[in-house]
């Protein structure tokens, strides 16, 4: 008989760990209280037009393909995507727009006949990215940061001899100042903070490594939309014989002399050899193990930011904006002082527009364009969000209006919207957090949870909650590091 594995939770993570335990061998059941699969990244359906609900910038691909290619399959034949000539489009205040184009010397020139940067600093900037990834990747992100063999290999041990360029002391911001004069410029670099919800004036100068991903790898758009990632992956786990139980909650999990033994699933007992919790780490103890001893070190760390999300149906099209699109607030330091320091949405908020229908012609009318509008806010600590929202609402149209040159609110035809809450009750994301954990001190990478329990045997972890991190990349290679520590830990 296989030997049995439940995967609690349906995100990009337990889709992953579901392949990959399928792949091993393992009679796998998938549990996810949603109706439908893929946690936040789902999308919506609304009056002709169609919305990737949640991740928006697609990066690593090979980190998809990689689970075609372990099950046998060729991945273009189930799931296709582009390098995007321009990976986003930028606006300011003062009227400055700027082309953030895949050609890293075309991005620097751009940058330099804009701005006045000169082009050196730019490629530079984007040179110590690349070395940080090289640097850090296999120890930070592709390796379990609680297992002993990850610090005691030849490649931990050449990032040991190069702590001193790793930049763990400064912040984001102090090194982005120190690559460029301009505050234009270091605004745009200051944004990837937002990549795992952080602060760029407070999360360490170490996560300039992302960057790297999106002009030295390369930004990509799914042909089918970011959803097609969820969708062929779970084709994919079918096609294994993995089994989705949707609108089917977890209750607990079984804990007996130290050994996950199965779970409770209304009322009934469910045994497996193996459990993977794809629920947020902080709710898998406290409504999954609330019978057993919590964690409270971890369970406890800042969370990250949250965000508000309108999804517009727009009854026009702007030939100036491209498929991702940032507005800047003109204060960058305050805007993230409301939402870490305040608890609250500032005034003028940095807004990002994405248009799936740049490139996916169906998913607005002809004429028309599919608005996802987003704004970086704090997690859900019981603010009046029906207020934030109306104000956020009428603070983003003037934005837009303004810089645009046209008013937004009377070409709106359809909204749905996304908020903290809604992102809590939905996803079972801790405070609404979108990335588990802030990182926002230099220890942070440090003070994820493990992929594995240390306590009770046969009990993982994997999503953005957990060790390496949020996103679809990190959240990916969480599975990865899970499942291979399924075998190890035998």
């Amino acid at each position: 008989m296989p030997k049995k594995a439940a995967v609690i939770g349906a995100g990009i993570a337990g889709i992953a760990s579901s392949i990959r335990l399928a792949n091993k061998g393992y009679q796998v059941d998938v549990f996810e209280a949603n109706p439908y699969p893929g946690g936040k990244l789902t999308e919506i359906l609304q009056e002709g037009y169609r919305f990737d609900a949640g991740p928006s910038l697609f990066t690593l691909p090979e980190l998809v393909e990689e689970l075609f290619l372990l099950s046998g399959q060729k991945p273009q034949d189930h799931f296709q995507y582009i390098l995007l000539p321009v990976a986003c489009h930028y606006f300011y205040e003062d009227g400055t727009e700027l082309k953030a184009y895949a050609d890293k010397l075309k991005f620097a020139e751009e940058i330099y006949q804009k701005i006045g940067e000169p082009k050196e600093r730019v490629l530079q900037a984007l040179q110590n990215s690349h070395k940080l990834y090289d640097l850090l990747a296999d120890l930070f992100m592709k390796k379990s940061l609680h297992r002993w063999q990850t610090f005691f290999n030849p490649k931990a041990f050449k990032a040991y001899t190069r702590l001193h360029q790793l930049d763990f002391f400064r912040t984001m911001n102090q090194a982005n100042e120190s690559f460029f004069k301009d505050a234009r410029v270091v605004q745009l670099f200051n944004r990837y903070a937002t990549y795992n919800g952080s602060d760029p004036y407070q999360t360490p100068a170490t996560l300039n490594i992302i960057p790297h991903l999106e002009f030295n790898i390369g930004a990509y758009f799914p042909k089918l939309g970011m959803h097609a990632i969820t969708d062929s992956l779970v084709k994919l786990a079918q096609s294994l014989g993995v089994t989705f139980y949707l609108k089917t909650a977890v209750d607990k999990i079984i804990i007996e002399h130290k050994v996950a033994k199965g779970i409770m699933v209304q009322n009934e007992k469910l045994h497996y050899d193996v459990v993977v919790s794809n629920m947020d780490i902080v709710n898998t103890y406290q409504k999954l193990l609330s019978e057993q001893p919590q964690p409270k070190l971890l369970l406890e760390q800042p969370k990250s930011s949250s965000a508000l999300i309108f999804y517009w149906g727009i009854r026009q099209t702007f030939n100036k904006l491209g498929l991702h699109n940032i507005f800047f607030s003109e204060d960058y330091r305050q805007e993230f002082e409301y939402i870490f320091k305040k608890a609250d949405v500032f005034y003028d908020p940095t807004v990002y527009v994405n248009i799936t229908s740049k490139y996916k012609k169906d998913d607005a009318p002809k004429g028309c364009e599919n608005w996802f509008t987003m704004i970086n806010v704090p997690n859900n600590s019981g603010q009046n969000w029906d207020e934030l929202i109306q104000r956020s609402k009428r603070n983003i149209i003037s934005k837009l209006g303004r810089m645009l040159g046209q008013d937004i609110e009377p070409i709106i035809v359809t909204e749905n919207i996304l908020d903290p809450r809604l992102i809590e009750q939905k996803t079972s994301s801790s405070l609404g957090a979108l990335y588990g954990n802030s990182s926002n001190n230099k220890y942070a990478a440090f003070l994820r949870h493990a992929n594995f329990s240390k306590k009770y045997k046969g009990l993982f972890f994997c999503g953005g909650s957990v060790h390496p991190g949020g996103g679809i990349p990190l959240s990916l290679l969480s599975a990865k590091i899970a499942i291979e520590q399924v075998e190890e830990l035998k």
